[in-house]
């Protein structure tokens, strides 16, 4: 059974949490990640967390043959209010973390290959950190398509639009539904329907892709 390790799960309601049972549903084996409340507790913050995590989970679980990053930093704030130790820390953990776990990733793949999904998202205006860190995030992913497709790896960026994972009030709920052409906000189970196939044999032909699974959200620029 192949293995998968999926960053950022502890929280119940997060989109990796609706991300590991569909995995299992596929026949994976699903290692977690978080702060804390996760098979694999690991701060994503420091310039060791990603080499270690990948270590701890390949000694105690195998070699891992894919990686989902739904791990993120998030604090509201724009351009006249982001410090530099908050911009740094967003970095630190979207983009600089993501970085080394497709590395450390990378140099334990097994023959047969694997698959690399990331979460990412549009949102700047007021979000400017969080935004400006996983547009790092998307370049390093898009980057892995083309530096490790002779390692038979996989690499793309998911952006699921809003989903409601506990941080809408209804009323910011109900606002968003009309800028949905279908008529409805995307679920947890929604995006890892997507995740599923992407990290499936036949959807490991897509790579190098930025994705937008958003029921049409995208679609009103």
């Amino acid at each position: 059974m192949a293995l998968a390790l999926v960053t950022g799960a502890a929280r119940a309601d997060s989109i990796a949490a609706g991300i590991v049972p569909r995995l299992t549903s596929d026949g994976w084996e699903v290692a977690t990640s978080d702060l804390s409340d996760a098979d694999f507790p690991c701060d994503l913050s420091t310039r060791t967390g990603p080499d270690e995590l990948i270590a701890a989970v390949t000694r105690d679980r195998g070699q891992i043959s894919a990686l989902v990053l739904s791990h993120a930093h998030d604090v509201d704030s724009g351009i006249l209010d982001t410090t530099a130790e908050s911009f740094d820390a967003h970095v630190a953990v979207n983009a600089r973390a993501s970085l080394l776990l497709v590395a450390a990733f990378a140099r334990q793949i097994p023959a047969s290959g694997g698959a690399v999904v990331a979460l990412t998202s549009d949102h700047t205006t007021g979000n400017l950190p969080y935004g400006a860190s996983k547009g790092a995030l998307d370049r390093v992913v898009i980057s892995a398509a083309r530096e490790l497709g002779s390692l038979g790896i996989s690499a793309n960026v998911l952006n699921p639009g809003p989903i409601d994972t506990g941080w809408m009030d209804e009323g910011f709920a109900q606002e968003l539904i009309p800028a949905h052409p279908l008529g409805r906000l995307g679920t947890p189970g929604d995006i890892a329907a997507f995740v599923s196939f992407l990290l499936s044999d036949e959807g490991r032909w897509v790579s190098g892709q930025l994705l937008h699974a958003d029921g049409g959200f995208s679609a009103r620029y």
